[in-house]
């Protein structure tokens, strides 16, 4: 019982599945960034918005990984506007033959 209390909470979440993850999240930074920094973000989609800002948008492993890309944007000097967590699209739901 003691070892199990000596455990931390991200070694116990380590060895479960979350369903939560990967998650798609949306971040929106003020300028355009090139489309060359899909790189440097890992493969986020990124999008020119005509307001000015940039949008890169794309699934993200875990929190870690969430914190790295925002410590990216820190890094380059471009304000962050928001964080948006996307709800995944539903899963198509199963038909009967014949729909």
């Amino acid at each position: 019982m003691r070892e199990r209390a000596k455990r931390t909470v991200a070694e116990r979440r380590s060895q479960r599945t979350d369903p939560d993850w990967p998650a798609i999240y949306e971040i929106r930074v003020e300028g355009h960034l090139g489309h060359a920094w899909t790189g440097w973000f890992e493969g986020l989609s990124i999008a020119l918005e005509d307001d000015g800002d940039t949008v890169m948008t794309g699934a993200v492993v875990d929190q870690a990984a969430l914190h790295g890309l925002l410590k990216r944007v820190r890094d380059i000097g471009v304000p962050l506007v928001s964080v948006i967590r996307l709800e995944p699209d539903p899963a198509p739901r199963p038909t009967e033959e014949g729909d």
